[in-house]
């Protein structure tokens, strides 16, 4: 396999300990600046949606259905509202939260307060579109509302997979997104309780994720979460911050408003302007594109 690259985001998988384990590990600077970009985002709420973004890629990546969907929302009762996170079968995202500019006080150790921020009463919830008529949904009570401890939850109630994850943000002095990524692994059945304490040693004792994937990049995460326990590598796939949404799309919506509601937005001869929650994009409509939607729906009618 090719080595590491810096300068794109990616997901790597490997599986060790004689195909005990399977273990992902995904860099995403570059996706959650993006997504900092997009949304204005502070950066607590940079860190809680670049979390969410990176758990919603290590599952959709592991999907095996060809254009299938996976969204994380997680409803905390905390000042940001919510989240949302939805990935690609490829392992592409996009998100959103519910109010992007709250700044809150740093927690005693000194990093960002992202349990706080969304809150411990609520639900982390995740669905599945495989093209089936309804899509899977499993959901879990919010352990600490930081994210990682929450997906474990999920992975292990929910989907009855022992895990260990870690997800983090960096975020600099400027704001801007310094590193983020994480790391997953699972258990297969037949792994022994000597495998399992290790795997808890190496974990509590490896560095902090950030400062590793700042300074030394994903190998070093292998090296640390797997430190005395053979692997290799499977895969390497390129991820990213990517959003589908289009001026044909937002016609759709608007076509699919009341006709009377329609006729009287027409009948007022002011623009309406759609936006787009992931992206920010803002698509504009005269009187006369919503008079062409509008015959155009009655034809399909």
């Amino acid at each position: 396999m090719e080595g590491f690259s810096a300068s794109h985001d990616e997901i790597i998988r490997a599986t060790g300990a004689e195909g005990l384990l399977k273990i992902a590990v995904i860099t995403a600077r570059n996706t959650v600046q993006r997504a900092r970009e997009i949304h204005n985002t502070s950066p607590v709420a940079s860190a809680a949606l670049g979390r969410t973004l990176c758990a919603a890629s290590l599952l959709g990546n592991a999907m095996k259905e060809e254009n299938a969907a996976l969204t994380i929302r997680i409803s905390g009762d905390g000042p940001i509202r919510g989240i949302v996170a939805v990935s690609d079968s490829e392992g592409y995202v996009r998100g959103y939260v519910g109010q992007p500019h709250i700044d809150l006080p740093l927690r005693s150790d000194g990093k960002l307060d992202v349990g706080t921020a969304v809150g411990r009463n609520g639900s982390f919830t995740v669905s599945r579109d495989i093209g089936l008529k309804e899509p899977y949904v499993g959901s879990v009570e919010l352990v600490s509302g930081e994210i990682a401890e929450d997906f474990t939850a999920y992975l292990t109630e929910s989907e009855q997979i022992p895990s260990a994850c870690g997800l983090g943000v960096l975020v600099d002095t400027d704001t801007s997104i310094k590193a983020a990524g994480g790391f997953l692994v699972q258990l297969m059945p037949g792994a022994d309780e000597s495998l399992i304490a290790k795997l808890e040693e190496n974990i509590f004792l490896m560095d902090q994720l950030t400062t590793i994937l700042d300074e030394d990049g994903a190998e070093a995460v292998f090296a640390q979460v797997l430190k005395d326990i053979e692997y290799h590598l499977v895969s390497r796939e390129e991820i990213g911050y990517r959003c589908f949404c289009s001026r044909e799309r937002a016609s759709e919506a608007i076509a699919c408003i009341d006709p009377a509601d329609l006729d009287g937005m027409i009948a007022e001869g002011k623009n309406i302007e759609v936006g787009c929650q992931f992206c920010d994009t803002r698509y504009v409509f005269t009187p006369e594109d919503m008079v062409q939607l509008r015959k155009k729906a009655e034809k399909t009618e």
